[in-house]
């Protein structure tokens, strides 16, 4: 397991773009470890080549951890169901040889925060 400690500043605005840097495997979680963001900022966390969804959530106002999954398909694109409860099933997401992007808005002018991601 590999951990990239990603520290983001915002600008006077409060927006701020940040990037991982390049990683492969799956991500296990990625930590946000509040330092003096604004309350109510809010995150958009993606791959950056690819844009998938990692963690999207607004008005964080505290340290907060998350385990990002996605659904799985059949080779013919059908949704995987377990069966009796008809519930999807999910795994983590993977990247390689990407960065992770980190989008922050409403985070309070010139304010830090710090995410850890945990990939495997």
């Amino acid at each position: 397991m590999k951990r990239f400690k990603v520290t983001v500043t915002t600008a006077a605005d409060g927006t701020a773009t940040a990037y991982s840097p390049r990683l492969n495997g799956k991500i296990h979680q990625i930590e946000y470890v509040k330092t003096d963001f604004a309350n109510g900022v809010d995150f958009t966390i993606t791959g950056e080549a690819t844009g998938v969804n990692l963690w999207t959530e607004s008005d964080v106002n505290a340290s907060a951890v998350r385990a990002p999954r996605q659904a799985t398909h059949s080779q013919a694109g059908v949704a995987s169901l377990f069966a009796a409860a008809g519930a999807a099933v999910q795994d983590r997401l993977a990247l390689a040889n990407d960065r992770v992007k980190i989008a922050i808005a409403q985070g309070g002018a010139t304010k830090i925060g710090v995410f850890h991601i945990l990939v495997d």
